[in-house]
């Protein structure tokens, strides 16, 4: 084992946490998974595999309900999979620096972070209409979000439901439905590009630890949503946790700056 029992449990309280808050506004966690690992571990290639796991056991589940309860609509949702899946495999497949890995983890952390807050803000002052954009919006957009989910190990659904909210795509909880699947497909092209490129590393004791709490937590938080509860305060102290970690992580792990 890499940690100490008192370092896993603990790190698993916060990733029930995570999973529990994350999946109950249809994401995954994958960007607070990878804020948490990179504290406790050296190997970034251990983190992304960890990360991408966890969201794996998360989404899977809630894609299922989601799918469950009509909310999954693969016809309108096929652009965004076909584009992101070849280059979350790409982006996966990149060999970069711990430095560099760092930096772009850092920055996606503190661009979520302020992304969802504006989601959340803006939610409470529009209403939610169904506009038609042109095909090569979608796959574009799904293609490059798959690129940096790819990149950083995360499915990249709390890049894109932001995204998706700010233009008025569909209603929220579909919006909600199509993040929770984009981070299953992608999740799984990412850990084939590990795969393929002899960089996925899990450390076996502390990965089963942490599956088990984010699975326990992912079956909180679907229900949660699903019983129609309000994720807007959940959002916000999410954003704000991911935001602290995420400015850390840049200039700590990533510029390597001192305090």
């Amino acid at each position: 084992m890499l940690l100490t029992i008192p370092e896993l449990l603990l790190l698993m309280l916060g990733f029930f946490v995570i999973a529990t808050l994350y999946s109950s506004v249809g994401f995954g966690g994958g960007s607070s998974y990878l804020a948490l690992l990179a504290l406790v571990f050296v190997s970034f290639f251990a983190i992304r595999s960890i990360a991408l796991i966890c969201n794996l056991v998360v989404v899977s589940s809630s894609s299922y309900l989601y799918w469950k309860n009509g909310y999954l609509d693969f016809k309108k949702f096929l652009p965004f999979i076909i584009a992101s899946i070849p280059f979350a495999y790409i982006g996966a497949r990149f060999r970069l620096s711990e430095n560099t890995f760092f930096i772009i983890l850092g920055a996606s952390l503190i661009i979520s972070a302020l992304a969802l807050i504006f989601q959340t803000i803006r939610s409470k002052k529009s209403e939610e209409i169904n506009p038609n954009y042109p095909s090569w919006v979608t796959y574009l957009l799904g293609a490059s979000i798959g690129l940096l989910s790819g990149l950083v190990g995360i499915g990249g659904g709390i890049f894109l439901a932001p995204i998706l909210n700010h233009m008025k795509w569909d209603k929220s909880v579909k919006i909600a439905a199509l993040a929770s699947f984009f981070i299953l497909v992608n999740s799984v092209s990412g850990i084939g590009g590990l795969l393929s490129n002899d960089t996925f590393e899990l450390p076996w004791c502390e990965a089963i630890g942490l599956v088990i709490a984010v699975f326990i937590g992912g079956q909180l938080g679907i229900r949660i949503s699903l019983s129609k509860f309000t994720g807007s305060s959940i959002k916000v102290i999410t954003a704000v946790l991911v935001l602290v970690v995420g400015v850390r992580v840049l200039l700590v792990n990533g510029l390597q700056m001192t305090f």
